[in-house]
């Protein structure tokens, strides 16, 4: 099983990265996961449907392979990310050859801020269920006033490690099923 994990945040200190390969570490043996690089994709536009754009090309293949797909990020001043909401009409297109139709996904966000997210992972969910992709519903992962990652990338806050292991497992069981 291939899981691809599309990081919402560019920063190279991205705690939600940080998120993103602690529940990597999670999964089985029998899972495997890469990083979809975002940081590379030109703005979408329309004009750009008929020619190949090999960022675009790249990573509409990237999602489309991956049996699923894990959307770690945090919220930008209560929004998605510009760089994420780019990557989902990226593969929103073209028109009726879409790589989130059908696709399994879930969302995690994380962010320092109040509410962890919550605005930016409804958001998220909003624009993916129109494009078809079947969401996990549940648990729901918007972690607020997050500062548990030590410099390492480690998870320091063991209540919040145990929370993202059950939804690591969660999430794989998830997809595992037809």
């Amino acid at each position: 099983m291939k899981i691809a994990i599309i990081n919402g945040s560019l920063s190279q200190q991205s705690i939600n990265g940080h998120i993103a390969n602690f529940i990597a570490s999670q999964f089985p043996a029998d899972v495997s996961s890469h990083k979809v690089t975002i940081s590379d994709l030109p703005l979408y536009t329309q004009d750009l449907d008929s020619q190949s754009i090999p960022s675009y090309d790249r990573v509409r293949a990237e999602i489309k392979e991956a049996d699923a797909v894990l959307i770690v990020t945090p919220e930008h001043n209560r929004s998605m990310p510009a760089a994420l909401k780019n990557v989902i009409d990226i593969g929103s297109r073209p028109y009726g050859q879409g790589a989130w139709t059908n696709k399994k996904v879930a969302v995690v966000t994380a962010s320092p801020g109040t509410f962890g997210g919550l605005i930016c992972s409804l958001q998220v969910r909003q624009s993916l269920q129109m494009l078809n992709a079947n969401i996990l519903q549940a648990p729901e992962v918007c972690l607020g006033r997050f500062n548990a990652v030590d410099e390492q990338g480690n998870i320091t806050d063991e209540r919040s490690a145990n929370f993202l292991k059950q939804f690591a497992h969660t999430f794989i069981d998830w997809v595992k099923k037809a």
